[in-house]
């Protein structure tokens, strides 16, 4: 009978994110976040109410229901998307990347920060939340406009330059600190190539395979085999099972002929997954890290804030969209999670030095990132329906 409150406590949860779906509609808060502050209600933060080990299903949650979102990214990168905006894509999201970095780190260390600091935090801002952007894209009634696809492509591809740039700050940190700098590359290669090559593994026969065992669609098991697969053995070797869910998405989606949705029932099994993960995010936040995070945690918020509007319209610019297009495209891709917090223990066990300020300020910040990223992502979808560029496309 041990389980029987566990059940029961995500019967409740289920009923309640599709109460604060709707409400979610009504006053125009993105459910994402409603469903963070229910976590954050019933968890720890608050009434420490959930009959759950939150750290333990964390443990299952988040690699399945984030490879679930990867592989659904990857899928958004298909031919016709990549003919249209792959040039705006890949300009807007380097620049977006690239930008974040330099004025994060840049001004970090203008108001004293040490340099290895500086370049660690500088490289974690680079990360993004998919889950919670996707998210918010697909409530959107835009959702099929260009600039919903934009966001969505370069969501899709964003973290991979962030981890390039990681890996190399790692580097450029440890020569800095004049410690050991070898290996941080070499980890950081081997996590990002094994990703690239795992995808490929499994993306190529599913998606040659997929689809035929009946005539049509694949099936929720075909579907759901393919993810579980990836998060697993991505998890045993030490692989970021996001870039190997993108890649692997990616291929299905340009490969397969012989059925035109490869990811219709990962669509509709996903949401159950990702309304625990959220709730589960929001449970586990501790807001003593956001007291312990200090001056220093509000000047990141706000330079990685500065650096994703600077980066978008640097990067907009480059690829010929107007300012303001540029500027909220930056917006639309606030919010940052898991990945961030992953760079963040990375960085603290090879500077320990500087290990409890860059946890206090990465998961500090995280929360509130968490909470108003989706809120500027729903805000710069909607502003960009004023602008030509982001009309919706008619249907072909």
């Amino acid at each position: 009978m041990e389980w029987a409150p566990v059940l029961a406590a995500i019967g409740v949860l289920f009923l309640a994110g599709l109460a604060l779906d709707a409400l979610g509609h009504r006053v125009h808060v993105p459910r994402v976040t409603l469903l963070i502050l229910l976590g954050v209600a019933l968890g720890r933060p608050g009434l420490d109410l959930l009959p759950l080990d939150i750290d333990r299903a964390n443990a299952v949650l988040a690699p399945t229901a984030l490879t679930m979102v990867a592989f659904l990214l990857g899928g958004s990168l298909d031919r016709r998307t990549l003919a249209a905006q792959g040039r705006e894509i890949m300009i807007v999201s380097v620049t977006l990347a690239l930008l974040s970095m330099m004025i994060v780190a840049g001004g970090l260390w203008l108001i004293g920060a040490p340099v290895v600091l500086a370049v660690m935090l500088g490289a974690i801002s680079t990360a993004t939340a998919p889950a919670a952007t996707r998210d918010v894209v697909r409530q959107s009634p835009l959702r099929d406009s260009r600039f919903a696809r934009t966001i969505l492509g370069i969501v899709a591809i964003d973290d991979v330059w962030g981890l390039v740039i990681f890996s190399a700050a790692l580097t450029a940190a440890g020569v800095i600190a004049g410690g050991e700098a070898n290996g941080a590359l070499a980890h950081g290669a081997r996590e990002a190539g094994g990703a690239v090559a795992l995808g490929l593994i499994v993306g190529v026969p599913a998606a040659y395979l997929t689809g035929r065992l009946k005539p049509g669609e694949p099936t929720l098991l075909e579907a759901l085999g393919v993810v579980f697969l990836i998060a697993g053995i991505a998890l045993w070797l030490e692989l970021s099972y996001l870039l190997a869910g993108i890649v692997c998405g990616a291929v299905v989606v340009n490969l397969a002929r012989h059925h035109d949705q490869p990811f219709h029932e990962i669509e509709r099994i996903e949401w159950p997954f990702l309304l625990l993960f959220f709730v589960m995010a929001g449970a586990s936040l501790e807001v003593e890290h956001l007291r312990a995070a200090g001056l220093l945690g509000v000047a990141y918020f706000v330079l990685r804030i500065a650096g994703r509007l600077a980066g978008g319209w640097g990067g907009g610019r480059l690829a010929g969209l107007s300012g303001r297009r540029g500027v909220l495209t930056g917006m639309g891709l606030m919010p940052q999670a898991g990945v961030a917090v992953g760079m963040a223990l990375v960085a603290s066990e090879r500077f320990p030095q500087h290990g409890d300020v860059i946890l206090a300020v990465t998961i500090g910040t995280t929360v509130a990132f968490e909470l108003i990223g989706p809120v500027m992502t729903q805000a710069a979808l909607t502003r960009a329906a004023r602008t030509p560029e982001a009309q919706p496309e008619p249907e072909s």
